[in-house]
């Protein structure tokens, strides 16, 4: 499988960054190891989705992936120098001054690349034996949206039945992965301990909606406040608020609630909260209203649809 981000995500070097985000949540969806408990390869392709959404998400990184100075799983590329300039280079800490050769072992470069990871300053490999970080850890956490939101905590049962807490902060999005660091397998020969990747997925709300930042709303209003207008009360994810109805507001009209949308952790300010309007008719529309609607219609020749006919070419 290839280790190029773009093609892991199906998206061009020209994606934006909404573009990448969409993709990597498509991909949590369809593709997490969880959903696919029969697929011994399942959990090897989802790391290098998510490396790959790691990459990307970050302009930085993104920048250095493009200009080559990393590959697609975030890793230093080599200088390009000559070899024996390498080998003989003072920053060369596996084989510094002497070089590799023609005649060297793979097993003792291998060897010398072990000794220098594992042992402390002046120590000898022997006294210390082999010492390795612990794997990650991945799991997939599903929250409701208020959670994701407004953050969290809440509790994961490990495979081994210990729970573990995890704050979930305020803004998480959608297929976000969050990182525990040290709560993974436990390392190798006294080594430190992985992490716990844990990817949120964010229940659907039945009222709100959420692009970046903001809040989405449809909010019904009836006949009479869409005419008259009028203070009426729409939710937000803090609790309710009051709203003004301009008079003379329409079907699909937008307000626009300052400060009552997502707060990210680090961020000062807030989305807002975009409120759509939908006109409801009465389930029952009794005599008078619908007379005196018959007796408006004969005097008014008002038509919503004139400016959409002529742009059509009708």
């Amino acid at each position: 499988m290839s280790n190029d981000p773009y093609e892991l995500l199906g998206l061009t070097k020209a994606a934006t960054a909404d573009d990448i985000k969409k993709a990597y949540r498509k991909l949590v969806r369809t593709s997490h190891p969880d959903l696919h408990p029969d697929d011994k390869g399942a959990e090897a392709r989802f790391k290098l989705i998510s490396a790959a959404y790691e990459i990307l998400k970050d302009p930085e990184t993104r920048a250095r992936y493009d200009a080559g100075e990393i590959d697609g799983l975030g890793a230093e590329r080599p200088q390009r120098q000559y070899y024996r300039d390498f080998a003989g280079a003072a920053d060369n800490t596996y084989q510094q001054g002497r070089g590799f050769g023609p005649d060297a072992d793979p097993a003792d470069i291998f060897a010398e690349i072990l000794r220098n990871r594992t042992r402390s300053p002046g120590a000898d490999f022997g006294d210390r034996g082999f010492s390795a970080h612990g794997p990650d850890m991945r799991f997939t956490l599903e929250v409701p949206f208020l959670d994701a939101a407004r953050g969290a905590e809440t509790r994961i049962t490990l495979p081994d039945g210990l729970s573990l807490a995890v704050k979930i902060p305020q803004g998480t999005e959608d297929g976000q992965t969050l990182r525990l660091r040290g709560k993974g397998a436990p390392g190798i020969g006294g080594g430190p301990a992985g992490d716990a990747l844990i990817t949120v997925l964010v229940r659907p709300h039945p009222v709100f909606r959420r692009d970046g930042d903001d809040i989405l709303l449809t909010l019904p209003i009836t006949i009479d406040e869409a005419v008259l207008g009028g203070k009426v009360t729409a939710p937000t994810i803090d609790g309710p608020v009051g709203l003004t109805i301009p008079s003379g507001a329409s079907s699909g009209q937008v307000l626009r609630l300052r400060g009552r949308g997502v707060a990210r952790a680090g961020r000062k300010t807030k989305g807002d909260q975009l409120v759509e309007l939908k006109i409801v008719a009465p389930p029952d529309v009794d005599e008078s209203l619908r007379d005196f609607l018959v007796e408006w219609r004969k005097t008014h020749a008002f038509d919503p649809r004139a400016n959409m006919m002529k742009g059509a070419g009708k």
